[in-house]
């Protein structure tokens, strides 16, 4: 017969002790496989016999063998075999069938010693027993099977005690703060008890109610009493829940309130699992309430940085409540609801009131701050960027738009585009969606005025790489032009920038006014790789020119030093050989020349065509510069000047005074022309002619005289050719021209497309020239140059359709 664990723990092991009267015999002869019979008598419950097999083992350790195994199991009889220290258990005799007694009182007994227990600590007075004594007992009834009614019993004392504890909360309460104080220390007070009670009933915690899935903790009862007595009663929670709400108002309106407390009293709501349903949602209510006011009162009474700094501010108040008592279930409906109601709900009214003055002001912390804000919401960058991308389409507007700007506006472009990258990448953490949306202004506006921005980039790149700007190193040189072929980029019409640009990049080699022919490549190998090689295969034909001219006149000079021309030795000639093709188109203008001149230019044709049979040259005197050996009262000068102004000069070696219509006679200049020429040198810094009458403009009825006194500190003096600004008819003349080649390249997209087709509907050849052409042009001027070549019989229209056109060919 086997017993059960509780059987086995139940033996009153106190009958061993010698005092009860427990003789131990033993018979053996100490021979190995001896069996030794120990008899236990005058017990207090039944006889117990062992059996024991042994080689040589000792009574005293016999002894303890004994008592070793009747601790363990009580009434029973085992066989044991000994070898050499080595015991088996060999064989299970049944137990007698008597059993002790249980007093008839125990459970009675028991039960008022533990219930004063709880009773004392409920009370707070002192316990009677000790918590070893106390625990023995909670064991000894869980052993005896009482588990079940021993935890009802302790059950409906807790209760007992929660609910007498209610009636203090029920009363009349003036004073939240007191009232929240009164509930939150009998919360703890509870809490307390409920541990000192779980430590003396831990036995029946671990044995009972883990057997038992459908039966509460100690721990968990003592929850759930009070939840349900206390915390569940509708104006219990009411108050207590209304007091929450105004300390963390109080809060929110800058009142200094106890954290601990809050946080003790919400941590009671969470463990007692009723935080959701009795105060997140009242709270949340609560927030919303109070940030729709404010942010309403606030979007009025502030301007937008301060606005932003007080969201800014309220947002990380209430992440500080979140970390310091509010439950953390709460954080994302929280944020949400601050954010909805500060942020979401007034994203326009933000936008419209401050976005503008602070770009314009370029306020990049306030910027930062805003697209921190907007990204938390819904849809906030998205609004963000719509409204970035129409300030920089409406402020850029004003840049191109202005004529009276137009000095200014490349450079204003570039500061403007520097501008707006450094709040992209610096405020708006590099964006990709912004990005995009600044090149897509930039391009936008940048185009609402067609061919001047072109034009005046183009001038601007002349100017940066003309000679005499120092005003940059080569590094910051090449990051200019870097700039520039952004804003080059964003312009439609790049033939009209390639048109201006070639003309000034002609002047720029033919005057030898570049600053440095690797900035001049590098330039053009940027504009390769932006447009390709047809873009740039004219500018690359210049520079070729260029590179052979050196060495004809390298060949030229050789030639001329085996010549018997030694008169004009003392003359150096340099011949720039420019294939028309590649150069911009000059107006052809006849002038006289000395005598030396046009036998030097008779020379030059001679050596040239011997070595390019078949080629002719056309002289382009406009573009020619001469250094001038002049003899003054103060020594000798070398003047650096343009032809026109040498040929001018060169009369005043035979006469001391000449007219205005005699210089004109003698050289036969354009009178336009002869008035700047003469004004450089009679009216600008360095004044070698004396003009009588004196005065700053140049008039046909004026002389002039060579100045011996003039004088200057330098031995070669640069006299600068008085610029003329560019007429309006000459802007036409390159406009045209570039409108020219834009008619030729639209004939031969419609040739193509057509001849590849056959037959085609003018919407189709409409969309297709769209998509060919690299410049802009207007439905009109597509549907003029359709006619052109239907009138060249290039193309015909359907007789059938007259909408449809059909390839000739």
């Amino acid at each position: 017969m086997h017993h059960t664990e509780n059987d086995k723990k139940r033996a009153n092991f106190s009958a061993l002790n010698p005092v009860n009267g427990a003789i131990i015999k033993t018979t053996t002869t100490g021979k190995p496989g001896d069996v030794k019979k120990i008899i236990i008598k005058n017990m207090k419950c039944k006889y117990l016999v062992m059996h024991i097999v042994c080689s040589t083992l000792l009574v005293s350790e016999l002894s303890q063998i004994v008592l070793r195994n009747f601790a363990d199991h009580r009434e029973c009889s085992y066989a044991v075999k000994a070898t050499h220290e080595q015991f088996h258990l060999l064989k299970l005799l049944p137990p007698f069938s008597a059993f002790p007694s249980i007093p008839e009182n125990f459970e009675e007994t028991t039960w008022n010693q533990l219930r004063k227990a709880v009773i004392a600590i409920q009370t707070s007075t002192p316990i009677e027993y000790s918590l070893e004594c106390l625990c023995q007992a909670v064991s000894h009834m869980c052993e005896d099977k009482m588990d079940s009614q021993l935890y009802v019993n302790l059950t409906a004392l807790v209760e007992q005690h929660v609910k007498a504890n209610i009636v203090p909360f029920l009363s009349e309460s003036g004073d939240k703060l007191v009232y929240l104080k009164k509930m939150n220390d009998y919360w703890q007070s509870h809490c307390q008890q409920m541990i000192m009670i779980r430590s003396i009933f831990l036995y029946l915690d671990r044995i009972y109610v883990l057997n038992n899935p459908t039966v509460h903790s100690i721990w968990e009862m003592g929850l759930e009493l009070f939840r349900d007595h206390i915390a569940m009663n509708n104006l219990v929670q009411a108050r207590t829940v209304e007091g929450i709400l105004i300390l963390i108002e109080k809060e929110r309106h800058g009142d200094t309130v106890d954290r601990s407390l809050l946080k003790s009293l919400l941590r009671m709501l969470s463990d007692l699992q009723i935080y959701r349903d009795a105060f997140e949602q009242k709270f949340l209510m609560a927030t919303k309430h109070l940030y729709q006011a404010e942010g309403q009162a606030k979007m009025e009474e502030l301007d937008v940085p301060d606005y932003l700094q007080h969201v800014d501010k309220r947002l990380n108040e209430e992440e500080e409540r979140l970390e310091h008592y509010l439950d953390g279930c709460t954080r994302h409906q929280l944020i949400v609801t601050v954010e909805r109601q500060l942020i979401n709900e007034h994203v326009t009214g933000i936008l419209q009131k401050g976005l503008d003055q602070l770009l314009e002001e370029n306020r990049l912390a306030d910027l930062t701050r805003l697209y921190k804000l907007f990204c938390r919401v819904k849809n906030g960058t998205t609004e963000l960027c719509a409204h970035f991308n129409a300030y920089i389409k409406k402020k850029g507007r004003t840049i191109v738009i202005d004529p009276e700007k137009d000095k200014s506006m490349v450079q204003d472009l570039l500061d403007y585009k520097d501008k707006m990258d450094n709040i992209v990448n610096t405020c708006f953490e590099k964006n990709e969606k912004f990005g995009n949306s600044l090149r897509e202004a930039f391009e936008y506006f940048i185009n609402q005025r067609s061919n001047k921005p072109a034009e005046l980039i183009a001038k601007y790149v002349d100017m940066k790489l003309r000679a005499g700007n120092k005003e940059a190193t080569e590094e910051e040189l090449e990051q200019i032009l870097d700039k520039i072929m952004v804003q080059f980029r964003f312009i439609h019409g790049k033939d009209v920038f390639e048109a201006f640009y070639k003309k000034d990049l002609a002047k720029r080699l033919l005057v030898g006014k570049s600053a440095s022919v690797d900035a001049e490549k590098s330039m053009l190998s940027k504009l390769k790789q932006e447009c390709g090689g047809g873009f740039t295969s004219k500018l690359e034909g210049m520079f070729k020119d260029m590179e052979l001219s050196r060495d004809i006149n390298f060949a030229f000079k050789q030639s001329m030093q085996n010549s018997e021309h030694k008169e004009l030795q003392n003359i150096d000639l340099t011949v720039n050989i420019l294939t028309m093709g590649f150069w911009p188109t000059y107006p052809v203008m006849e002038v006289t020349l000395p005598q030396e001149l046009l036998q030097y230019q008779s020379i030059f044709n001679k050596f040239y065509l011997a070595k390019h049979s078949g080629r002719k040259l056309q002289w382009q005197p406009t573009l020619g510069h001469c250094v001038l050996k002049a003899q003054f009262d103060a020594g000798p000068k070398d003047l650096q000047v343009s032809l026109f102004q040498a040929l001018v000069l060169l009369l005043f070696n035979y006469n001391a005074a000449i007219s205005f219509e005699e210089i004109r006679a003698a050289v036969i200049i354009e009178v336009g022309e002869l008035k700047r020429t003469l004004q450089s040198l009679a009216c600008g810094k360095a004044r070698v002619l004396t003009k009588i009458p004196k005065g700053r403009e140049v008039e046909t009825t004026d002389k002039f005289q060579f100045n011996n006194e003039f004088t200057n500190k330098l031995f070669r003096i640069k006299i600068n050719q008085i610029q003329m600004k560019e007429t309006t008819e000459e802007q036409k003349a390159t406009e045209e021209r570039v409108y020219q080649d834009r008619q030729y390249q639209i004939d031969a997209a419609i040739v193509r497309i057509m001849k590849m087709r056959k037959t085609l509907s003018h919407n189709l050849l409409i969309t297709e020239l769209y998509k060919q052409l690299t410049f802009p042009v207007k439905p009109a001027d597509l549907k003029k140059r359709i006619e052109s070549l239907i009138d060249r019989d290039y193309m015909e229209r359907d007789k059938d359709n007259q909408n449809q056109y059909n390839y000739v060919a």
